[in-house]
């Protein structure tokens, strides 16, 4: 998944940390302005490629901030299990690090608003951005085997950031309940919609795996899973021009 500025995701736990260095690399190079945020778990957060990157990126002074999005749960595995230190913010060393509360909205604006101030002067910094899974990390975790429902609960009760955001815009006379609560329907309507019309949808063709590989083919038909399964390379949309 690719848009502009958006440089998707990535498989391998943490590689997308280094790869955010030499997106900011190109910032600094080009010299744009831009500040690359480099998004990673608690649980990537011991990757050894993670620590390289601070590295370089303090080293060349790049305009790149490394987000630790801790939800306190590595998969199944506890923060307090996994880390030695659970102060992400604080890994960086001779990087600058702050904690921020990702259940907050404004909190959040702010700290990316002062990162795009800070950085193409100052160099990298390390947010620790504090958030909560409600859910299991995937389909196959039910997600109270390693946690209990009271504490999901509490968290839901007690910190949400929706219902958080909802209960200050009110109190500060900056919109209506009935407001929010149309908004709210709305937005369910849309997304009980929008999953009919992807159940309903047909499953694509396996030859489809092979389309928009490359913007100019030069290589031919591609293979697919055994040396003697072959593709036709296919361009079905032009590359965003990032």
């Amino acid at each position: 998944m690719y848009a502009k500025n958006f440089y998707g995701g990535n498989g391998i736990v943490g590689a997308q940390v280094p790869l955010g260095a030499g997106v900011a690399f190109g910032h600094k190079y080009k010299g744009d302005g831009g500040v690359n945020f480099a998004l990673y778990g608690d649980g990537a957060a011991n990757q050894g490629q993670v620590f390289e990157a601070y590295n370089l990126a303090k080293l060349w002074s790049l305009p790149a901030v490394f987000i630790c999005e801790n939800n306190h749960y590595g998969m199944g595995t506890s923060q307090e299990r996994h880390a030695a230190s659970v102060d992400f913010y604080k890994r960086g060393d001779f990087i600058p690090g702050i904690h921020i509360d990702g259940m907050d909205v404004l909190a959040v604006r702010e700290a990316i608003r002062f990162a795009l101030e800070y950085c193409p002067e100052n160099g990298p910094l390390v947010y620790e951005i504090s958030t909560y899974r409600y859910h299991g990390h995937s389909m196959s975790d039910p997600g109270t085997s390693y946690r209990t429902r009271d504490e999901v609960q509490e968290v839901r009760q007690t910190r949400d950031p929706i219902t958080g955001f909802r209960d200050r815009i009110v109190g500060a006379g900056l919109a209506e309940i009935t407001e929010l609560k149309a908004i709210e329907v709305q937005v369910r309507k849309d997304v009980d919609a929008d999953v009919k019309k992807a159940k309903a949808d047909g499953e694509i063709g396996v030859e489809e795996l092979c389309y928009d590989i490359y913007e100019e083919n030069l290589g031919g038909d591609v293979r697919g899973v055994s040396p003697w399964n072959w593709w036709q390379h296919k361009k079905t949309q032009k590359a965003i021009n990032l």
